[in-house]
């Protein structure tokens, strides 16, 4: 293949680069409707070798985005106008093919299922599959619908009379002046702009410009109109082609964020997961920075003033920071997820998990937290989690977890996602999936809180800012109408169990001590806490002035939140303090004091060497690989530690390299640190 590395890069349909120079791969465009033309048509026989070409043609245009992306504008002979914003053109025209041929790779390889097992009809039919066979409906007469539902909903959508649209897909703001939304949301549309960039308003009073392409027609809005629909169907412009035309700067990211909601949507299709599986909210949260991570909310929160802590106040009576009684504080424990439905044939599951927040129904209000499922391949559809970890077993399958929050909102209670990273198998595409979502409200409409005891709460689809969705909606329909055959469909839905119960008095005075806003595993709560002490002794006992802003020479208060985000760091730590503990004294044990300078010596004996260590893989989330390697550094390093009773001698030795010195390592900047002050929380 000739790729020229200029902008002569080939592009779907035929359309030459910018420079108008085309290359041997011009034509991708022709052969995918060939190619797609072609497996419409295709005798079963003739599938196999329409795959292979399907796979070799995605190859070639994965190559030539590859090299569109490590184009530069210097690499041009001569100068380009609208360099960018070609560029960004021909990379959309790129991944829209590429998700053509996905979709058909996925359908070929449904087809080569079910020729492998033609007397099986659970296998031709994949594990999701309808029991009732629809009436069949040829391909033409499909599209010409489709088509003309698609005309009628654009001019519906366009209509002057139309003012109030739903969201069909998440959508972050790109640039000032834009409006962020979720999908389901719905948005009241006071300007409609030729240039698709409408003005809208949300519930809560915020404005801003927001994608025409993102929007449908709500349902009511459609039955007004004479729509015979029974439901809408959500149609992503987007995915199939439609431009979202372009302001002076650039939305394309906009375009990459629904990439994933297109590869759930072929899995859907062809049966993999079920039709109430969608893209992990929570996880989505977790990748867009560190609002959502438990390393920002272990920092200080400011007053409205800016001028003073809020949740940090020294004593000095006790000679210690103040404790911080909130209006939310529990244990609580995941007990088990039972009739989690099972992925088909296809998807690789990397892990299961259950992410967990403080929610009121429409933010999330503290960090998110995560404890990874355990099962059994006799019964997948069963999870279990550890209620006590003790030892070496890891953090992250803690399944007690402590609640922190001083919301004054009376609509706040805890939100648990299932989820499940994922690999498929045919195309190599990672992501996450939410498995089902459950809400459990804290307090009554009174103001009472809820009593401790267990709970069963069931699993609703979608994400919870959809209602009335099933996990898998399969289930409902295969029930009969008896009482007797609704009940077996009830027990047959997805459930999860856990139990929820105040903290004795001992351990709320420990709580105490964390930020009023926290969510986290109860086995590393006294490393926190030692934590908090140290922060508080650089902040406000040993600064020389309050005034002052300068940076505090400080490894622990430099790279400790580091490990919240890496838990395997954290048993390595939590592993070398218990060895420390089993050494101290009666007395030793009831001097704090003297339990901060021990805490902060095994710190420095345990951790901070391996946050700089070049052995050391980066921390990749359900990488199986780069887990086991990353604990067997770890676990070597500890080993030789503990012989050498210090860690002078893997520091000095010539077989160990670290990375160059970087003053963050050491420097604490509570100005870039601290949190201001939300009221919403």
């Amino acid at each position: 293949m000739d790729c020229s590395g200029r902008f002569g890069v080939p592009v779907p349909g035929g359309v030459q680069g910018t420079t108008g120079r085309g290359t041997q791969c011009s034509g991708l465009g022709d052969k995918v409707e060939a190619l797609r033309a072609e497996s419409a048509a295709a005798a079963p026989e003739q599938r196999e070798a329409l795959w292979l070409r399907c796979t070799h043609l995605k190859k070639l245009i994965e190559e030539n985005t590859n090299a569109l992306h490590a184009l530069k504008k210097a690499d041009e002979p001569a100068p380009v106008g609208n360099y960018s914003q070609r560029k960004e053109e021909e990379e959309k025209l790129l991944l829209n093919l590429s998700q053509q041929l996905q979709k058909l790779l996925l359908v070929l390889h449904q087809d080569k299922v079910t020729k492998n097992y033609p007397g099986d009809e659970e296998h031709q039919k994949g594990p999701r599959a309808e029991e009732e066979n629809e009436e069949e409906v040829s391909e033409d007469e499909e599209s010409e619908e489709e088509d003309a539902e698609e005309e009628d909903e654009e001019k519906l959508l366009d209509s002057p009379d139309v003012r109030e649209c739903v969201a069909v897909g998440n959508f972050d703001a790109q640039q000032e002046g834009d409006l962020t939304f979720v999908k389901g949301e719905i948005l009241l549309i006071h300007d409609k702009k030729a240039d698709g960039w409408w003005v809208a308003e949300n519930s809560k009073g915020e404005r801003g410009l927001v994608p025409r392409t993102y929007l449908a027609v709500p349902k009511e809005e459609e039955e007004s109109h004479e729509e015979s629909e029974e439901h809408i169907e959500v149609v992503d412009e987007t995915a199939d082609g439609t431009e979202i035309k372009k302001r002076t700067d650039s939305h394309w990211s906009a375009v990459r964020a629904i990439r994933e909601n297109d590869t759930v949507e072929v899995l859907t299709t062809t049966g993999a997961v079920p039709a109430g599986f969608r893209p992990s909210m929570l996880f989505q949260l977790l990748e867009k920075g560190e609002e959502f991570r438990a390393s920002y909310y272990l920092q200080p929160e400011l007053t409205p003033s800016q001028l003073a802590f809020k949740d940090l106040v020294w004593n000095s009576e006790r000679n210690t920071i103040h404790p911080r009684p909130t209006r939310v504080c529990l244990i609580v424990t995941l007990c088990s997820c039972k009739m989690i439905p099972f992925p088909g044939t296809g998807v690789r599951v990397l892990s299961r998990h259950v992410r967990l927040c403080i929610f009121d129904g429409s933010r999330v209000l503290s960090n998110i937290h995560t404890v990874r499922a355990t099962w059994l391949p006799k019964n997948p559809q069963t999870w279990t989690f550890s209620p006590r970890v003790m030892g070496i077993l890891p953090s992250l399958l803690d399944g007690d977890s402590f609640i922190r929050s001083n919301s004054l909102s009376s609509d706040i209670g805890i939100l648990f996602e299932l989820g499940i990273t994922y690999r498929c198998n045919l195309t190599g595409d990672r992501g996450e999936l939410s498995c089902g979502w459950a809400f459990l409200k804290l307090f009554t409409s009174s103001g009472i809180p809820i009593p401790s005891k267990m709970y069963e709460l069931l699993l609703s689809g979608g994400t919870p800012y959809e209602r009335g969705i099933e996990v898998d909606p399969s289930i409902s329909r295969r029930a009969g109408s008896g009482v007797f055959q609704q009940f077996m469909s009830l027990r047959k839905q997805p459930v999860l169990l856990v139990k929820v119960k105040s903290p004795s008095v001992h351990s709320k005075d420990i709580l105490n001590f964390l930020p009023e806003t926290l969510v986290g595993g109860i086995c590393y709560i006294h490393l926190l806490v030692f934590y908090r002490q140290i922060l508080g002794d650089a902040l406000l006992k040993d600064r020389m002035s309050m005034q002052s802003t300068d940076l505090i020479c400080n490894p622990i208060l430099a790279t400790f939140p580091q490990l919240l985000d890496q838990p395997d760091l954290m048993d390595a730590l939590r592993s070398a303090w218990a060895d420390k503990e089993r050494t101290l004294k009666r007395i030793e044990k009831r001097d704090q004091e003297f339990l901060k300078s021990a805490f902060v010596l095994v710190y420095h004996d345990s951790v901070f060497p391996l946050l700089c260590s070049t052995l050391l893989p980066s921390y990749k989330w359900a990488e199986e690989e780069v887990e086991l390697s990353r604990w067997k550094v770890i676990h070597d390093f500890l080993k030789r530690s503990r012989e050498n009773d210090s860690v002078l001698e893997y520091l000095l030795s010539s077989g160990n390299t670290h990375r160059a010195f970087d003053i963050s390592e050491l420097a604490y900047d509570f100005l870039g640190e601290v949190r201001e002050n939300n009221p919403g929380q």
